[in-house]
């Protein structure tokens, strides 16, 4: 199969993204420029594609401290990429560095550490432009992760060149916490993960956070520094209470009868389209020689949410469905592991 390739020029690909922020939308405009920014997103599967092998071979090398890790690999949403150039003026579509995103899951601190300095220390041709670890100082909103953003380039001539990958790594105690934040987002009408929470939503999640961290030996964000662990869970138990955050969690959750699988449940990518009216999950199976429908349908989703449709769609690689549960849960409406995490420090206090 051969993959997308860019077929449009910097410049092209700039003036498409312009169009994609202006707000309200030149629906003339935008729809005159879809079939560029569909082109462009697409042409990213093949150095994504390319980071996934290495870091499956990277884990394989690392032994117990990475048994049992989880790979994800996905296009950005149209929606994403439209509210970050939104969201920052000076932010162009062509130098948007997380297009591409690919996404290792390790069971614990040790298993991260080592995959860290394992890129680290890797001979690529490809640049690593940017590394912010958000385990050693956490951001303002309790997130924790370890994001490395490349720069794909080949000692030979290839079009693909200088497309970004953003590559994410974080524990599963991390991908708890991450998941549940996605999925109060849906359900609860907030943007905790765009920065603009609510009073109650943000402490609540700042301080499960900072119980993560330090059942984890790492640094909590900065406005609990100093805090023991017990006072942590105390103020955690307190911002729960009102709320009752771990209650509405489970109720967000979708059954197993609301997932819709088209065709077989493994394959090489999955279009997930989340219905978030009724909570119903549709999983559709494509092949690698189907990449090209895979990406017609999944803009074709696209349209159908930005026509005023309840819906949510994203194209993830691999798997089968158990697989894509543990990966992407926020997308299965799952919070189940971060509500069982919470309650396992609850019962651990003194």
């Amino acid at each position: 199969m051969a993959f997308v390739q860019p077929e449009y020029t910097r410049g092209q690909v700039r003036r498409a993204g312009e169009a994609l922020r202006r707000d309200p939308p030149d629906e003339v405009e935008l729809a005159r420029e879809m079939p560029v920014i569909t082109n462009w997103r697409a042409a990213h599967a093949y150095p994504l594609n390319t980071f996934q092998a290495t870091l499956r071979q990277k884990l394989s090398n690392l032994g117990s401290s990475s048994r049992g890790s989880l790979v994800g690999q996905r296009l950005k949403r149209l929606p994403s990429i439209e509210a970050k150039l939104k969201r920052f003026a000076t932010m162009n579509l062509e130098r948007m560095q997380d297009i591409a995103g690919l996404r290792a899951v390790v069971p614990g601190i040790a298993g991260l550490r080592n995959l860290h300095r394992s890129y680290l220390r890797a001979r690529f041709s490809h640049q690593l432009r940017s590394a912010h670890d958000y385990v050693e100082i956490p951001k303002e909103d309790g997130y924790r992760s370890i994001h490395l953003v490349y720069r794909y380039e080949k000692n030979y001539v290839s079009p693909y060149d200088g497309l970004f990958v953003e590559l994410q790594m974080r524990t599963r105690l991390q991908h708890s916490w991450a998941t549940a934040v996605e999925t109060v987002d849906i359900f609860a009408n907030q943007a905790i993960k765009a920065g603009r929470a609510s009073p109650e939503w943000g402490e609540f999640f700042k301080l499960a956070s900072a119980a993560f961290a330090i059942n984890e030996g790492c640094a909590p964000p900065t406005e609990y520094v100093g805090l023991s662990a017990k006072d942590i869970r105390a103020r955690l138990i307190a911002a729960d209470q009102p709320m009752n955050a771990l209650v509405r969690l489970r109720a967000f959750a979708v059954a197993a009868n609301h997932i819709q699988r088209l065709g077989r449940s493994t394959a090489d990518y999955h279009l997930v389209i989340l219905d978030t009216d009724r909570r119903r999950l549709t999983v559709q199976p494509f092949s690698m020689d189907q990449l090209d429908q895979a990406t017609i349908e999944y803009a074709n989703a696209e349209r159908r949410a930005a026509k005023g449709e309840p819906i949510d769609a994203v194209l993830v690689a691999g798997g089968n469905i158990d697989q894509l549960r543990k990966t992407y849960p926020n997308y299965f409406l799952d919070a189940t592991r971060f509500i069982a995490d919470v309650y396992a420090l609850q019962a651990a206090r003194p």
